[in-house]
């Protein structure tokens, strides 16, 4: 395997407005910003979270099989009175229920609980062992029929995205995959980029932990915002979707408020210099099924 250097300039501009999109290797347009929905309650709690994101702008939802919670995100979109069209709205496949029929079938019963025609984004949740090749050419049939407007994976490592490349026909259009000031993943980050593939992080916040680290505290006060601000805005400007999950409207609210600041390279190296590769979650070559 060869060695991938992230470089320091980019070709996409920077996100300006919570509305802001990046252009998928497919030519789909993915906000940048959105609200993540794991742990949030099937029911009330997480309809009222998704309907206080979209009033409040967001039009980037992401929930999974495994949440639970498939059922309410649909209902929200739906009472929003945001058209189905402006929001971008991810599922996934969860480890069950990989393999080719099993994760067609998987899909149409996601999309049941939606109660949507499609999804815009349909992902393979982890690599597991050695079903998601399969998996993967059940996605590339429902992109193909347009009921997934792109596919991607999440918790792909360099190796598993190779794999998968070189035994496929399409190349994911995001890979979302545990990302932080703690674990900032530089190497498959420039691989991700050198193939077309968006990363997109989930806990970007290290479920609070990185909100008490001094130096991430330094700059908030400096810079007038909070902890959260600071790094959601560090995800933004190494061009990486960023999912923040919370069912606070008024957290939603303060989450996307990154748009009126930028970052300098100082501080971000400093932020950078955090990386001490610590997962918070399973790591992928390990969390086998």
């Amino acid at each position: 395997m060869g060695t991938y250097i992230l470089k320091e300039e980019f070709a996409v501009s920077l996100p300006r407005n919570l509305s802001d999109t990046v252009t998928l290797n497919n030519g789909v347009e993915m906000p940048w910003f959105g609200l993540g929905v794991w742990k949030a309650k099937e029911g009330r709690e997480v309809e009222e979270a998704v309907k206080a994101a979209l009033r409040l702008g967001y039009r980037h939802i992401d929930t999974a099989r495994i949440y639970g919670n498939e059922i309410g995100v649909g209902r929200a979109i739906r009472e929003s009175g945001v058209p189905r069209e402006e929001i971008f709205v991810t599922t996934k496949v969860w480890n069950e229920d990989q393999g080719y029929d099993k994760t067609l079938n998987a899909f149409d019963e996601s999309l049941h609980r939606l109660g949507l025609d499609y999804v815009d984004l349909y992902l393979i949740h982890w690599p597991g062992r050695d079903k998601y090749v399969d998996t993967w050419r059940a996605l590339e049939k429902l992109y193909q029929e347009g009921r997934a407007r792109a596919i991607g994976v999440c918790n792909f490592k360099i190796h598993h995205l190779e794999e998968l490349i070189r035994r496929t026909d399409i190349i994911p259009a995001v890979n979302q995959v545990e990302y932080h000031p703690r674990l900032t993943q530089k190497e498959l980050h420039a691989f991700s980029r050198e193939k077309g593939i968006q990363l997109e992080a989930w806990s970007p916040l290290m479920q609070g932990e990185i909100l008490q680290d001094e130096t991430i505290r330094s700059i908030a006060e400096r810079r007038g915002k909070t902890p959260a601000q600071i790094v959601l805005r560090w995800d933004l400007q190494n061009r990486v979707v960023t999912i923040p999950k919370s069912v606070n409207e008024h957290r939603i609210r303060s989450n996307a408020n990154v748009f009126d600041f930028e970052l300098s390279k100082e501080e971000m190296a400093r932020i950078d210099a955090l990386n001490q590769d610590h997962r918070v979650g399973p790591d992928p070559d390990e969390f086998l099924f």
